[in-house]
């Protein structure tokens, strides 16, 4: 019979999630946080094509897009440099504000998203029909309010407006509050990757081509292409 916690575990993260984080708790613990697993789940959301039947009173929320050298961006909970990377990307920064006050914000990417926690690069294909969408966060004070869904559909009407039908975006597979929040929203999973990282190495597993990469330096990194499902659905015809 299982302990406690590690049967929450599994209820929580189910049999495969579940086995894949335990075993890299304990070669992050072995090897002195050298060695980690790191696993994601894909998924596609749409974007809503028509706006609202009746807008929302904005009351004190403000949405607005922002560039690298706006002032509020000193407000933003990221390292600098990851900051001005984004920017440099050419991704997309809504801001939600309180009065004066940084509330909030949610970063869109066009074409391909250079992965910011391991080695990879997401094409994503076709680029006209997708987005990619980052880094959601809202700040603890206003997490009780509006600042979340005022960002998604700001985010939304921008995309909309681009003819951009779907948004996809990833999900640490040992995030259950994260997941089962995306899943209520009836969103559509795509597929998952898994990534070992030994040091400067990285051995990755997917679930479409390349199936699996090894990196041995940090000029290196896989690319997987991800798509909507009107298009995955077309190209299995």
């Amino acid at each position: 019979m299982l302990p406690a916690n590690l049967k929450h575990t599994f209820e929580e993260l189910g049999a495969v999630n579940g086995a894949v984080y335990l075993v890299g708790r304990l070669l992050q613990r072995l090897s002195g946080d050298r060695v980690r697993i790191v696993r994601y789940q894909f998924f596609a959301q749409p974007v809503p094509q028509t706006p609202p039947a009746a807008p929302r009173a904005a009351g004190k929320c403000r949405i607005r897009i922002v560039g690298a050298h706006d002032p509020v961006v000193s407000a933003f909970p990221r390292p600098p440099h990851v900051i001005a990377r984004r920017f440099s990307d050419g991704a997309t920064c809504f801001v939600a504000e309180m009065g004066d006050r940084f509330a909030g914000f949610l970063w869109l990417a066009r074409g391909a998203y250079e992965e910011d926690e391991v080695r990879c690069r997401y094409e994503l294909v076709p680029p006209a029909l997708c987005a990619w969408d980052f880094d959601v966060y809202v700040e603890p004070d206003f997490r009780i309010g509006r600042s979340f869904s005022r960002l998604w559909e700001a985010a939304n009407a921008h995309l909309a407006a681009q003819g951009v039908q779907w948004s996809l975006s990833r999900i640490s597979a040992f995030n259950p509050a994260s997941l089962a929040a995306h899943r209520r929203l009836g969103i559509r999973q795509l597929g998952t990757a898994t990534f070992l990282v030994l040091g400067t190495a990285q051995f990755s597993f997917h679930g479409k081509t390349p199936f699996f990469s090894i990196c041995t330096s940090h000029a290196r990194r896989p690319q997987l292409q991800l798509s909507p499902p009107v298009a995955q659905e077309q190209g299995s015809r």
